[in-house]
């Protein structure tokens, strides 16, 4: 006999919103709570990597048919991975997995297309402008969420997906920590033209480049082109997509348009200011006089940014917590696992857990397992694999690496280049590396995910 569950996820996010769709094709009753005013409110305009791992959560959560809308709206996938100095000389390159595999294979979405694409299907199920306050645990072994418009929720489950300020988190693990990695970041965007396409390589604008520049310096070069444009579906796209993408209604709500992503960070000791407490030209034209050394493609790429698409960001991380004695209220995404974009896999770890904690949910529901003993299970094996990915992405970003010293990290930068150039001329050394760069993006066969079977 089903048990009947009732399941408030705090947060629209990523995460959050592919929780919900598997929770709501199992039959599992679920509610999710978003903070922002309406579904095209927050900054969600700039790429995602979705790894194989991220698309077989999705493709276990989703509705067949929105798993691929999914895959028809990503932007067409990288073929290289670059690694560049500031003259944008290379100094490695290798080329990405190949196929058009559904799962497994790379991505890269929009943030803006992806939520919206996870918000089809789910308008009965999302509330909009609805700010968590607290929650209290009820005699009968309930939840009760309460908002600040003084609203109230109850259900068997809280899930605070509610990202890296999560007020569930806050309460629920009060001793949680979250550190600065001393790492700011300046990001923005600049509308696919003939000028601005001129100014890359044919491997820079068909793959994801990584710039290597002094003083610490580092920076990113992502071209995103989809199959539609400001009129509409493209000329020579596939039928089933051409479809899918016509009438998807979440076009409606979405901004996208190819362009050209870059990103430009440092460590806060080295930066001509705080970016955070600049407005938005102010911070275009700090990275402006970051780069004045680099190469004019560059340089001109940065002038030719919208300063409105600007942004910055101060890269923090988690401290991975001890696991903790489970309860009714969990934990997901980076409200419990906040990481640096330094591997890439924040949203893929996110989408995992929820696949797993859906995963778990069902066996409640099934009455194969106690609720808090299925929350146990989920908590253990998600804080055991998202322990690796916080740890490893802080070490791709963290001010106190010496590549950030004055003059060490000069002769350090020159020892990687001369490292990384032996790697690219020896194709045993390049594929070896490759490997290890795309460890964490794989499927992991030991956790059990490709042995379950569908949740429809």
């Amino acid at each position: 006999m089903e048990k009947k569950l009732r399941v408030l996820i705090i947060g629209a996010g990523t995460g959050g919103l592919c929780l919900a769709h598997g929770l709501k094709r199992a039959g599992i009753a679920v509610r999710v709570f978003e903070r922002d005013r309406t579904r095209q409110d927050g900054l969600h305009g700039y790429r995602v990597g979705i790894s194989p791992a991220g698309s077989y959560a999705m493709k276990q959560c989703l509705p067949p048919e929105l798993f691929d809308l999914f895959v028809a709206t990503c932007a067409r996938a990288p073929r290289y991975f670059n690694m560049l100095t500031e003259q944008l000389s290379e100094v490695l390159s290798f080329d990405a997995p190949e196929g058009d595999d559904p799962i497994d294979s790379e991505k890269s979405v929009s943030r803006m297309t992806l939520r919206q694409v996870l918000l089809t299907g789910l308008e009965d199920v999302v509330e909009f402008d609805k700010k968590f306050e607290r929650f209290d645990y009820n005699t009968d072994g309930t939840v009760t969420a309460f908002f600040e418009d003084g609203s109230n929720a109850t259900g068997d489950v809280l899930v605070g997906a509610d990202g890296a300020g999560s007020r569930v988190r806050k309460q629920r693990l009060p001793n949680a920590r979250m550190e600065e990695t001393g790492i700011l970041s300046v990001g923005g965007k600049v509308a696919m033209t003939a000028e601005a396409k001129g100014l890359l390589s044919d491997k820079v604008f068909n793959g994801i480049s990584l710039v290597m520049a002094p003083r610490g310096y580092g920076a990113i070069l992502h071209v995103m082109e989809f199959k539609w444009d400001r009129h509409g579906v493209k000329t020579g796209v596939g039928g089933n997509d051409a479809e899918l993408i016509s009438q998807w209604p979440g076009m409606l709500y979405d901004n996208t348009r190819d362009y050209i992503m870059w990103g430009v960070w440092g460590a806060r000791q080295r930066l001509p200011q705080d970016p955070t407490k600049l407005a938005q030209v102010q911070q275009l034209e700090m990275v402006k006089e970051m780069v004045k050394g680099w190469h004019p493609n560059m340089r001109r790429l940065i002038e030719l940014t919208d300063p409105s698409t600007v942004f910055s960001i101060n890269i923090r991380t988690s401290v991975p917590p001890e696991p903790w004695s489970s309860s009714c209220v969990t934990l997901l995404g980076d409200a419990v696992h906040t990481m640096t974009p330094g591997r890439g896999v924040g949203a893929n770890t996110a989408l995992r857990d929820a696949e797993l904690l859906c995963r778990r949910l069902i066996e409640v529901r099934d009455a194969k397992a106690e609720l808090v003993a299925a929350l146990h299970a989920y908590e253990a094996e998600m804080l055991e694999y998202s322990r690796d990915a916080v740890i490893d992405s802080r070490k791709q970003m963290d001010a106190k690496d010496p590549i950030h010293k004055p003059v060490l990290g000069s002769v350090l930068l020159v020892g990687m280049r001369t490292g990384m150039r032996l790697v690219n001329a020896v194709p045993a050394l390049k594929k070896k590396m490759a490997e290890k760069q795309m460890r964490l993006r794989k499927i992991k066969e030991e956790s059990g995910l490709q042995k379950q079977a569908s949740m429809a």
